[in-house]
Order: structure tokens, then sequence, then C-alpha cells
């Protein structure tokens, strides 16, 4: 069968392929996929074997490595968060306590930050298995900056092709996404989708708003040296971690799984304690300006961070991601950002014409 969105009669050259790079990957527990495929490692791999796969491919899957019991309580942590309990959500509508937990779960697709209100989410940054890999294939010193929920629900949008490195830009490319299932994620509900050994440019592509309802309100990566043939998804297990490299190339396509079913991750993002990190701009007068940018809103996970001395910061408070459903915005003019289907619409109404050629 074709990757998603590929003609079934265009069969393009692959560009990109899994690298197979052998070593100890470790006692496998789980059962999905039936066939282990390359890549898939558990909590007792060897480190080496985890670095070579990830320096050769950018991604890795550690299975197992949170029980059903604490993927559980992340579940219940998750409807907890969405109905308002831990705390307030910007942007977030308040919700009627008589609503079901499929009427509330079904409001959301992503909250940005919630690590911020809710104590079950915080130590999920730091699981034994997550540290394993982030001291792997980081190295000793870690922090982290960012935590993102996915609800995604039957029915709601995937995210447009991109790099994370084009939203949280590191000084030495050592940024590491950790995407935790809550959900078995496949294909048909919406799972990850990634193009082995993208990173390897060291180039963040241009981005172009997408206009594709089947995405959200993120823009889309374009101009790079592959076809839809090189992507291929990255199915798991609840309790599984993808782990991805920040110049990776990767989406997710919608949930079209029957009414009801959930895809529901968290998402965190890593980054080596000895880089700055640059993330938002620098305050008036601030001495040394964008050379020494270093945002300190940061979790330290593993080892030391050399500039603790500076302290740290409380600056990001949880806020909810727009889905699509009530318009696009861009992130960085604030304007409206017009569907394909809405721009159809407007050049095949006679008036619309009308005014234009005036």
């Amino acid at each position: 069968m074709p990757p998603a969105n590929v003609e079934p009669n265009f069969t393009p050259a692959r560009t990109a392929s899994v690298v197979a790079t052998g070593g100890f990957a470790g006692t496998r527990r789980s059962g999905f996929p039936d066939t282990r495929p390359s890549g898939y490692f558990s909590p007792d791999a060897e480190p080496a074997a985890l670095r070579a796969f990830w320096e050769a491919n950018g991604y890795l899957v550690m299975e197992g490595a949170f029980s059903p019991a604490e993927v559980a309580t992340l579940k219940a942590a998750a409807t907890a968060i969405c109905r308002g309990d831990r705390g307030a959500i910007k942007d977030a509508e308040p919700l009627p306590a008589t609503l079901t937990d499929d009427e509330v779960l079904r409001q959301f697709l992503c909250i940005h930050f919630p690590h911020k209100i809710s104590a079950a989410f915080r130590t999920t940054l730091a699981n034994p298995a997550t540290l394993k890999v982030l001291t792997s294939v980081i190295g000793p010193n870690v922090k982290a900056m960012q935590s993102m929920l996915f609800i995604k629900a039957s029915g709601k949008p995937g995210q447009a092709r991109h790099q994370d490195e084009d939203y949280i830009p590191t000084r030495d490319r050592s940024l590491a996404g950790g995407w935790i299932a809550l959900d078995r994620a496949t294909v048909e509900n919406g799972g990850l989708w990634v193009i082995p050994g993208s990173h390897r440019h060291g180039i963040l592509w241009d981005q172009h708003w997408h206009g594709d309802r089947r995405f959200d309100c993120a823009e889309e990566s374009r101009d790079f040296p592959y076809t839809e043939a090189d992507a291929i998804p990255v199915e798991v297990e609840a309790g599984s971690v993808v782990f991805f490299n920040g110049y990776l190339l990767h989406r997710s396509l919608p949930n079209r799984a029957p009414e009801g079913t959930y895809r529901r991750a968290r998402v965190h993002h890593y980054m080596s304690c000895e880089s700055f990190l640059p993330w938002q701009p620098p305050a008036p007068g601030a001495k040394g300006g964008m050379a020494k940018l270093d945002y300190r809103d940061v979790v330290v996970v593993a080892g030391r961070d050399p500039y603790a001395h500076r302290g740290y910061s409380e600056i990001a408070t949880p806020l909810l991601r727009r889905d699509g459903r009530t318009g696009c915005v861009s992130w960085a003019s604030g304007e409206r950002l017009p569907f394909k289907d809405e721009l159809a619409a407007a050049a095949s109404t006679p008036g619309d014409r009308h005014e234009h050629d005036e």
C-alpha cells in the first residue's frame, strides 16, 4: 500500500530509507507492531545502539517506557486538565461540569505547557527510559523547555510536515522531541510519519501556509529533496515514546478512526544544558542582546546546568492551540490564513470576480 496521499499508480523514486545500525535493541515485550521494525528499542537496550540509530535516522522508538498503570494515570490527568480542574488554560472556554468525559475531550486538539499545572505530567519529563535515550543522544546534561498534550479525537486534523527547530531554536542543534503515546498510535488514527535521515542536511526548509483542512494551523515545510514515498509511519503501542531530532521532517494526518477513538499523546522537547535557548526577544536594554539570549523557563532533567547561577524563570503558561475549526491566523502577523476551499469558493463567486476585475 502506498503512503497516504500518494496516488496508487504513482511510485516516485525513494531517496530516504531506514538505515539499520545494529547493536542490542533490548528484550522486546511489546506485541505491536507484530514484527519489530528497525529503530524500536526496549529500556535495556545498549546506549551505543540507541545513538547509532539516532545519528543515522534522526528518530527512534523506546517501547514500554511507561507501564499500563502509568498510562492510565496520564489519561486521567489529561481529562482533568481538559475539564479545567488543574487550572486555567489560555484561550480555552469554560466547559459545563455536566459534560461527559468524551464530550470534554472532543473540544481539544492540543494544549501547550500542561506540565505547568499537572504534577503527573511534570514527572513524565524525566522517567528512567526517557533519560536513558536523552543522555545517549544529547549528552549527560539535558534540560526540557516545553510540553504539549494532544487529544486528537476521531475527525481531528493532523499537523503538516515540519521540523521542530523551526519553533524551538537551539544554538547547537541538540533539540529532541519525546512523543509519548497514551493510546496505540496507528496510520488510521493519525500517528506520526517521519522521513528517515532527513535531519542530516542540517537545513531548516522554508515554511509556507498549506491551506489544507487535513492539518491544523501550523505551517508546512517545503522545497526539500524528498517525496511522499520517502515517509514511513511510526506505529507504536501505548506507553511507547517516539524520539525525534529537531531537524527531522515529520507530520501526522487526521484521525480517521471510528467515532470515539482517540490518539492521545504527551510531547516534550529537550536540549543540551550547554546551549543557550534563544526562544523569545531580549528585554529592552538587555545586556548582550541576541548573542546572549537564553530562555530560562526550563527544567533540568539530567546532569547539571552550567548556567544555573543565572537562575530560572516562570514564563510559559498553559494555552490552547487552534485546530482550524474557527479559522487560522498567522502566529507571526496575526492575519487570517485562508484554506484552499475558501479561496476556491471566493474565486467561483461572480460578485467576487467582478470586484477583482475592477
